[in-house]
């Protein structure tokens, strides 16, 4: 049985869905102030377990430009929405002041269970230029011994001109980095370093070895894991509904990216809409 939620206002640009008379799940920042050089966009985070333990991660300091839970794409033509230094086959890794923005631009419904936005994906080197025009659905679920949130992105090329998008995979063959779609920067609470089997990354073959699951398509994977302080378990299970998907997986980071491409370009033609979906669910383990 589901349980009531409520929305509540935080301060101006932010806002969060709770249980009634209960505790926050999760904090939108839909306004943010970032710096430019991380891309800035709209973000989730602080993102609780059904039990209060934090579970995302915010600008750690290993790459700042993560910001808990969000949707990019790597690159759009030459157009940098992941954040930090751009990749390129001829010299690598340099900061190129290429960083796109999204913003947002209005609400079309506010509801606890369902917040739909406008966001504008925007080339601040053009005066602005609109790229993308995405309608974003973040609908929550409270039930049982957890809950889980759905982001659904409907992108649409508003540019008139087709649009690329790479990772730098497929880009400058950087290989395995083939990061890109919607990121799930962890707290530090999600990493293995203590021997615990329980604990740590499973696929959906049953597979828990990093190597064997970065990159490879399935429909979903798990993180397994146990928080600081509390001694609490939450299993985060991440599912693509629309088929399967190479996931992008650093444990170490930790980060799991729901990879819409890997080695080939995906390219958006003039007002095509494309639409991304993802299921997350927290529970208690």
């Amino acid at each position: 049985m589901s349980r009531s939620l409520e929305l509540r206002q935080v301060g101006e640009g932010s806002c969060a869905v709770a249980l009634t008379d209960g505790p926050v799940l999760w904090h939108y920042q839909y306004q943010p102030d970032t710096p430019a050089a991380e891309s800035p966009r709209p973000f989730i985070h602080p993102l609780y377990s059904i039990d209060g333990d934090v579970l995302t991660n915010w600008r750690p300091n290993d790459h700042p430009w993560h910001h808990g839970l969000s949707l990019t794409l790597t690159v759009v033509n030459d157009v940098n929405f992941w954040g930090g230094p751009s990749h390129r086959a001829a010299d690598g890794y340099q900061w190129r002041e290429d960083q796109g923005v999204q913003e947002h631009a209005g609400w079309v419904r506010q509801l606890p269970g369902l917040l739909v936005e406008t966001v504008l994906w925007r080339d601040p080197r053009q005066d602005g230029r609109v790229l993308i025009e995405e309608e974003r659905a973040l609908a929550t679920d409270a039930s049982g011994d957890g809950w889980s949130l759905r982001w659904t992105s409907q992108l649409r090329n508003v540019s008139g001109e087709p649009l690329t998008c790479h990772n730098y995979h497929s880009l400058g063959g950087l290989e395995g980095s083939h990061y890109t779609g919607l990121q799930f920067r962890g707290a530090r609470g999600l990493l293995d370093q203590h021997g615990d089997e329980t604990v740590g990354l499973v696929g959906e073959s049953g597979v828990r070895e990093a190597a064997a699951l970065h990159g490879q398509p399935a429909r979903w994977l798990e993180w397994h894991t146990q928080h600081d302080g509390s001694l609490r378990r939450t299993k985060v299970r991440f599912t693509s509904p629309t088929g399967p998907i190479p996931w992008f997986v650093r444990p170490a980071d930790p980060l799991v990216a729901f990879a819409p491409h890997r080695e080939q370009t995906w390219v958006l033609a003039v007002d095509e809409t494309r639409e991304l979906d993802h299921l997350m669910h927290f529970q208690r383990a």
